[in-house]
This record gives structure tokens, C-alpha cells and sequence, in this order.
């Protein structure tokens, strides 16, 4: 029974895998000047790897984007720029604070970074002209992203309108824009966080080591438990605390939190995984709980 089981979930993994190099294929045959974005994450992770395959044995042939805010988990940037060398790919950094020191956003003291990510993304797709934008996002992450398609359209402004969406039909994607207009393609649309550390076991992807069980500082602060890092100090009154903990998602550093878990290894992290009833951002993204429509707003201003 358990090798049928298997059989069945690299079945359904291998079609995941050739929808989305299909999807990628049909963008570098729709756009001039597209790019994906690339945190060095699990789901961007997973994108480079099915780019590899999509354009073997060619080079990948459009640049990553990096939106950083500049609060990152240093093994992420050090995983980032190891993994760009490796490839041999050109990275493009946007930077939040670059745009705070220019003046295109207000950063406000004790306020996250994350929400300027917005006119830091934006300004970065104008300033190198790109037409298209893959992202990693999932529909089974958060409520606004599974009203996506797989083609989102984005107006002269950047901003997306879930009533201004095209249909998609089998695997057919229009990606007709005006001038001014940009998309976001979404290859993984269909994927699940199981899916993914189901392709990293496949694969034997490298990862940035915060997605396995490791010892960290930790302080518990609105239910979440946050590692104490040069941006996330303890408040008065908090206590760090030593705890076994892992990330299911390494965003930044000051909104992203740990759970506690004791798994070590790739095969831990799928059984884990199985088990759990949350999403990963509903689980550890402090930025996504500030209303219900959170995601949605920063969506509609242009987000990924």
C-alpha cells in the first residue's frame, strides 16, 4: 500500500512539474523582458530549480529580483548569493532601504518593513522595464492569493483587481497588455506547501538551514515566536529564552516567526507538514494578521 501511495505522489507531482514548465515556457515565448523574483525561500527555490529544466540546456534566460527590506535571516542572503553564483544568473537587488533614503516611502518607527516592499517592487519592474514577473506564491497560502490566475494582470499602476481578471481555460494564458501594464505569473498556483518539500525531498534541493530544526534565541511576543536577530530585540518585560525551532517560511526577519519543532531532515519536515491544519503565513507572518483583508489591500496596491 504505502509503495502505491508513493507511486501516486510523484504521479501527481511530475504533472505539477510539467504545468509549470509549461508555464514558464509560455512566458519567455509571450514577454520581452521578464524576471522572477528570488528571496532565496523554499517556493522560489523550487521555481530556479523547474527554470533549469524548462531552458536545459541553456542558461536561464531572464534575471532574478530580489525585493529586500534589509531585515533578512543572514543564512538566506548568504544561500541567495551562493546560489546565484552557482547559476551564473544576474541578480537584480530592490531595495526598501534605498527607497526609504530617497524618500519614495515613510519608514515609522516600531512599524514593519514589509508594507513598504509595495512602491520598492513597483519602482523596480518600471526602472528595468520588465513586462512580466514570476512570483512563487500558492493558492493554498492566504485567501487573496487563491483568487489569482495564473496570468494576473496589473494596471499602469501596478495595482491588481481580482474583478479584472481573464479566464483561463485548460492551458491556455493571455497575456495581451497595454503600455504601461505588467503581469505576474504564478507557476506553483497550483502547488500546496506539502507539494514543495515534496519536490525539495525529489530534487535533493539545497535549502537555507532555518527550515530545519536548529537551536535560536527566541522571544515569545503576540503568539508568536520571533528570533532575537540585531532587528528584533526583546521588549521590557519579554524573557529570550533558548528554544528548539524551525521557519516555514524566511521572509523578514522582524514579521516572520518560528515554530517549535523537532524537525531535522526533509522527510521530518513532510510528515510535519502532513499533520498541520494552518498555513505557513497564517502560522508565523505577523504582517498578514493585521486584518482579514491584510494580503488583499497590499494586493490591490501592487504586491505579489
Amino acid at each position: 500500500m504505502t509503495a502505491v501511495i508513493h507511486t501516486r505522489a510523484d504521479s501527481a507531482l511530475t504533472a505539477l512539474e510539467d504545468e509549470s514548465i509549461h508555464i514558464l515556457r509560455e512566458m519567455v515565448g509571450t514577454f520581452e523582458r521578464p524576471a522572477l523574483l528570488f528571496s532565496g525561500g523554499k517556493d522560489s527555490i523550487v521555481m530556479l530549480r523547474l527554470a533549469e529544466k524548462a531552458f536545459w540546456p541553456g542558461r536561464i534566460p531572464f534575471p532574478l529580483m530580489h525585493v529586500d527590506t534589509g531585515h533578512n535571516f543572514p543564512e538566506v542572503i548568504e544561500f541567495r548569493d551562493r546560489r546565484v553564483a552557482e547559476l551564473g544568473v544576474d541578480l537584480v537587488v530592490a531595495s526598501v532601504q534605498e527607497s526609504i533614503d530617497t524618500g519614495r516611502v515613510v519608514e515609522r518607527p516600531g512599524q514593519l518593513r514589509n508594507p513598504l516592499q509595495t512602491v520598492t517592487l513597483l519602482d523596480g519592474i518600471t526602472r528595468h522595464r520588465f513586462d512580466a514577473v514570476l512570483g512563487g506564491a500558492r493558492r493554498d497560502e492566504e485567501k487573496a492569493r487563491a483568487k489569482e490566475r495564473v496570468f494576473s494582470i496589473r494596471d499602469e499602476f501596478g495595482q491588481w483587481d481580482p474583478r479584472n481578471q481573464r479566464p483561463e481555460l485548460w492551458d491556455l494564458y493571455n497575456g495581451r497588455i497595454a503600455p504601461g501594464e505588467h503581469v505576474r505569473i504564478f507557476p506553483l498556483s497550483n502547488w500546496t506547501e506539502l507539494d514543495v518539500w515534496r519536490y525539495i525531498a525529489r530534487e535533493r534541493l539545497d535549502i537555507p538551514s532555518l527550515y530545519y530544526a536548529h537551536e535560536r534565541p527566541i522571544v515569545e511576543r503576540d503568539g508568536m515566536l520571533l528570533g532575537v536577530t540585531e532587528w528584533t530585540q526583546p521588549r521590557k518585560g519579554e524573557i529570550v529564552t533558548t528554544q528548539v525551532v524551525r521557519y516555514r517560511t524566511v521572509g523578514d526577519a522582524t514579521c516572520t516567526g518560528a515554530v517549535r519543532s523537532d524537525a531535522a531532515d526533509v522527510e521530518a519536515v513532510i510528515a510535519e507538514t502532513a499533520a498541520t491544519r494552518i498555513t505557513e503565513r497564517g502560522a508565523t507572518r505577523a504582517d498578514d494578521r493585521a486584518s482579514e483583508a491584510a494580503m488583499e489591500d497590499r494586493k490591490r496596491e501592487g504586491y505579489f
